[in-house]
């Protein structure tokens, strides 16, 4: 799984559109192997951009948890210390 694509259902705030774009986009980006697509496949990139996104929305609408928001401040603070523990 990328790296970058962060956890997006129960969350604390909660997930916002911005940012099951952004996670739609590193998706397609990771699928793809490149950060930009060419001219000649824009319009794919921004297709499937789209509808991850409204496939994503359409998950984190339909799960189902009895479990506790998770803190965002305190999934950054676990994140940064395994970078550190992982890169001094």
């Amino acid at each position: 799984m990328c790296r970058n694509i962060r956890v997006l259902h129960n969350v604390d705030p909660s997930t916002t559109q911005e940012e099951i774009e952004a996670a739609a986009l590193q998706y397609v980006r990771k699928v793809a192997g490149s950060p930009k697509p060419s001219k000649a496949n824009e319009d794919a990139y921004a297709r499937a951009v789209e509808q991850i996104t409204v496939a994503t929305s359409a998950l984190l609408d339909q799960l189902v948890t009895t479990a506790p928001p998770r803190s965002r401040e305190e999934m950054a603070e676990r994140a940064r210390a395994r970078n550190v523990a992982r890169f001094g």
